[in-house]
C-alpha cells in the first residue's frame, strides 16, 4: 500500500512539473504574443517631395498583409491592441556611382518612412523611429520602367525591417 501511494504521490508531481513548464515555439518569426490578441494599420500618407501615387497604399496594405501572413493576431480598422501608424518622408532617386565623363553609372531610389508603434498591452514597447530601405538601378534605363519593381523590392524590405523591430523585437 506504501509502495503505490509513493508511486502516485511521484506521478503526480512529476505530472505538475510537466504541466506548469511550457515553451512555445513559433515558426513565423515573431515573438508570442500574450496580451495582444489585435492590431491596426492605419493609412501611411506620402509626404515626400517626390510623389509617387500608389506608394502610400502599396505600403499600408503591405505591411496589414504582413502582419496577417506572420502573426495570430486579429485586424480591427482601429484602436488595436498594436497600431501602426506614420507617414513616408522621403522617397528619392541619387545618382550613385560616376562612369566617364562624369556620368552617373548607377542610381538609387531610397524610400523612408516614418513610423509610430504603440502597443496599447505594453506601452514601454512603443517607440517611434524612420526606417529607409533602397535599391539601384543602372542609370542607362528609363526611372519610369523600373520604378514599380524596385519600390515593390524595398517597400518588402521596409516591412520586413518594421516587423523585425516591432512584433520580432530583433
Amino acid at each position: 500500500m506504501l509502495k503505490r501511494v509513493t508511486f502516485i504521490a511521484i506521478v503526480v508531481f512529476f505530472a505538475g512539473i510537466l504541466f506548469s513548464c511550457s515553451v512555445k515555439y513559433n515558426f513565423t518569426g515573431s515573438k508570442p504574443m500574450v496580451l495582444e490578441k489585435t492590431f491596426s494599420v492605419y493609412y501611411f500618407p506620402n509626404r515626400a517631395r517626390l510623389i509617387n501615387p500608389t506608394l502610400s497604399q502599396s505600403f499600408t496594405e503591405r505591411l496589414r498583409n504582413k502582419m496577417e501572413r506572420q502573426t495570430s493576431l486579429n485586424e480591427l480598422s482601429e484602436n488595436g491592441d498594436i497600431e501602426f501608424e506614420g507617414q513616408i518622408t522621403g522617397y528619392d532617386f541619387r545618382p550613385m556611382s560616376i562612369a566617364k565623363d562624369d556620368q552617373s553609372a548607377q542610381t538609387r531610389l531610397t524610400i523612408t518612412v516614418k513610423l509610430k508603434y504603440t502597443n496599447n498591452k505594453v506601452p514601454e514597447d512603443d517607440f517611434e523611429q524612420s526606417f529607409s530601405a533602397f535599391e539601384d538601378f543602372d542609370s542607362n534605363l528609363a526611372i519610369s520602367s523600373v520604378e514599380d519593381e524596385l519600390t515593390a523590392l524595398i517597400i518588402t524590405k521596409l516591412t520586413e525591417d518594421i516587423f523585425n523591430a516591432t512584433i520580432a523585437s530583433w
